[in-house]
């Protein structure tokens, strides 16, 4: 991934964009975005690709979107190889946190494992399908008919396996568990009346096995009669000339053949299916499932399997019957099933305990975080061992701390009584995960980090710019930091130690995004003291930050004579380009040889002919120095219209802090009904009251203003 393409239409707000960003010689983009311009924009649609969705604009859906992410060789960027940073999701966990668990040796012997294990637990699903009429969801309804779990499928196993191995044949052949068991069914059944039924119809048919000649109630009905005929059929037992006693009260009766046992069973089992009482209890509870549409199939399964009915008056040891019945069929698919499981297990406990004494990446990510960021609390490994055996979730533990003593407590107690920074700090957890879940793996990943230090105190702010510096040093990993904050911009970009090409500015224009260099590498002071004779608008702009200097150094009449430039004062007229230069030079001391032109032309005036100048200005993209030019502009005229209109020289002449609001205050008393008038001189005063107060760390709010909406403004003053 030397390259990254970018070509956007219509999505979420953004109108165009197009950008190649050249990741060949520096692995790092830093682009400042104001709010409102595309941050937030750019990172959803590069989440879209995340998430395998189109991206789009809300406020105009029919507009058609366009959204091509490609490489150097033209091909896209997968979203496997994309990873958004939010600058805060509380519900999001990294997925890939289970690989840092253990060592890359351990996993793989550990996988290889369960391989096999699955492989045996395929075969024996695969072979109940046909016997239980189920085709999906197996493993889950085995689970739950022994455990009352959906995922305890090998406790089940465990549970039945004795019962599964004895020497017994199965109860049940035959009988087909989808057709009898169903939402519907279950709810039938378990209705009081028809359960009613069930216990009536099973009553009599005790009774009748009482009566019967060879049949005993409770230890050998027909059903296990007619078993072990098969199964004595199965293994030739009348073949080898063997016989079998049937005993009654009346006598003993000797089998010499299979067809002569099956008929005497079936010939039991009719007399006493077929008695009058018991059919007759039996209709009962047929027309009560016949009344029932949705229970149509279920009713012709039952009339051609009566023999069941006895088993419904219990449905869940039914079901367990059944299950054991099918395993038994499937006797030789089952005990291999629960060798291999019963010598993987060995295996993984002995993984496990070997994986409990190591110091795992886990470990190092939360000795990271604890040791790099300020919060109220400390984090220590939870389940490691059972995240090995059973694939769960790992689990972070809290120890919170209060002075001397710590408490552990869990995340969601955490939370309540964390800040909103300290929140986005155990946020950033996860982050620390995901990343070196990806190092791990050597995936290439292009990292999206919108204003992931936004709300940080300094300290975290500098621990997170440490960390991006570090992801910044592995060739597999890119960064496009976005960021409206611009300290935190300029920060990074240093600490990262990047040229003008990967330090970028944003501007809207009213048909696309534009995306260029920023300017100036540091302090745009340093450059604009060097062409202060050379570039009026530098001059101008400079003006500010050595009002500042002044004010610091106690130099309060030269502090005092700048004011004039950015309000409208009584000498504000009067100061003349050679009264700036003599200002300038008697706060900037390596500036003494400094020489500017026209001397005698007014200051005032210069700061309105550059301003006319700028607001014709039709380039796409202004810089700092000429809006802090348009900015001292709009705020001179604006007061200069105030002054004139309240006409009060004694008012005016005592303001000795918030000129501009001053004069407002005024002139909305005076003039309440210049509505128009009243709410533009309102947004002036929103607009530009720090921007013209600012020294070389506070000129944001400015940047993040719009070119033409500073050139609008400036128009409407002047037409006061």
């Amino acid at each position: 991934m030397k390259k990254v393409i970018v070509d956007f239409e219509n999505c979420y707000g953004i109108k165009k964009l197009k950008y190649e960003f050249d990741f060949e010689n520096r692995k790092t983009y830093a682009i400042y975005s104001p709010n409102g311009v595309m941050k937030t924009s750019f990172a959803n649609t590069f989440k879209d690709i995340t998430k395998g969705r189109d991206s789009k604009d809300f406020i105009f859906p029919e507009c058609i979107s366009k959204r091509n992410i490609i490489d150097e060789n033209g091909n896209e960027i997968a979203g496997e190889n994309i990873f958004v940073i939010e600058p805060y999701n509380e519900t999001y966990k990294s997925e890939k946190v289970s690989i840092l668990l253990v060592n890359a040796k351990l996993r793989n012997e550990y996988e290889k494992i369960n391989i096999k294990i699955d492989e045996k637990k395929n075969e024996l699903l695969e072979a109940l399908k046909p016997l239980s009429g189920i085709r999906a969801g197996l493993e889950e309804i085995i689970s739950n008919v022994f455990t009352k779990l959906d995922n305890g499928f090998f406790k089940a196993i465990g549970r039945i396996k004795d019962e599964v191995l004895e020497n017994t044949p199965p109860l049940f052949e035959g009988i087909i568990y989808k057709n009898i068991f169903s939402v519907k069914t279950e709810q039938f059944l378990s209705s009081s009346d028809v359960r009613y039924k069930i216990k009536e119809y099973i009553t009599k048919y005790d009774e009748l096995i009482g009566h019967s000649k060879y049949l005993k109630r409770g230890i050998f009905n027909h059903t296990n009669a007619a078993t072990i005929a098969r199964n004595l059929k199965d293994n030739g037992f009348f073949k080898a000339k063997h016989t079998v006693n049937l005993v009654s009260n009346e006598e003993k009766k000797e089998i010499k053949t299979e067809k002569e046992l099956e008929e005497i069973i079936e010939k039991e089992k009719q007399e006493i299916l077929t008695n009058p009482e018991l059919v007759s209890i039996f209709n009962d509870l047929d027309k009560k499932i016949s009344a029932n549409k949705d229970l149509r199939d279920f009713r012709e399964y039952l009339l051609q399997n009566i023999v069941i009915v006895p088993e419904l008056s219990n449905l869940e040891a039914f079901k367990e019957k059944l299950w054991i019945s099918y395993l038994k069929l499937k006797k030789e698919v089952f005990i291999s099933l629960v060798q291999e499981y019963e010598k993987g297990k060995k295996e993984i406990e002995q993984i496990i305990e070997q994986a409990k004494n190591e110091s795992t990446q886990w470990s190092k990510i939360i000795d990271i975080f604890n040791k790099r960021f300020s919060v109220p609390f400390k984090l220590s490994i939870g389940n490691q061992d059972q995240v090995i055996l059973n694939s769960q979730a790992p689990v972070v533990q809290f120890n919170f701390i209060d002075r001397n003593s710590s408490k552990s407590i869990n995340e969601s107690l955490l939370l309540t009584v964390l800040s909103t920074g300290e929140k986005r700090a155990l946020y950033l957890l996860n982050i620390l995960f995901e990343v070196e879940a990806r190092k791990t793996s050597n995936m290439e990943t292009l990292f999206i980090l919108d204003d992931i230090a936004d709300s940080f105190d300094y300290k975290n702010k500098y621990a997170i710019i440490e960390y991006l510096k570090e992801i910044s040093e592995y060739d597999i990993f890119y960064q496009i930091i976005l960021s409206h904050n611009y300290d935190f911009f300029r920060t990074v970009s240093n600490r990262l130690d990047m040229s003008r090409k990967y330090k970028l500015n944003t501007d809207k224009t009213e048909s696309e995004i534009k995306i260029f260099e920023e300017k100036y590498q540091n302090n745009p002071f340093v450059h604009w003291k060097n062409n202060l004779s050379t570039d009026m608008s530098m001059l101008i702009a400079a003006i500010p930050f050595v009002r500042n200097i002044a004010e610091f150094t106690g130099e309060d009449e030269i502090f005092q004579k700048m004011t004039s430039l950015l309000h409208y004062k009584v000498g504000s007229d009067s100061i003349t380009i050679e009264n700036l230069e003599q200002l300038f030079k008697s706060i900037l001391k390596d500036k003494q040889d400094l020489s500017l032109l026209n001397p005698k032309e007014k200051v005032i005036n210069k700061i309105f002919e550059v301003a006319e100048s700028i607001s014709k200005d039709t380039s796409d993209k202004l810089d700092l120095e000429k809006k802090i030019c348009l900015s001292i502009a709009i705020r001179l005229k604006a007061e200069i219209f105030m002054v004139k209109n309240i006409n009060d020289y004694t008012f005016w002449t005592t303001i000795t802090k918030n000129q501009s609001n001053a004069l407002i205050e005024k002139y909305k008393n005076k003039f309440p009904s210049e509505i128009g008038n009243i709410q533009l001189l309102e947004q002036v005063n929103l607009m530009t009251p720090e921007n013209i107060h600012i020294n070389s760390f506070m000129y944001e709010p400015i940047l993040d203003m719009s070119n033409h909406h500073l050139k609008d403004l400036y128009l409407n003053v002047k037409g006061l």
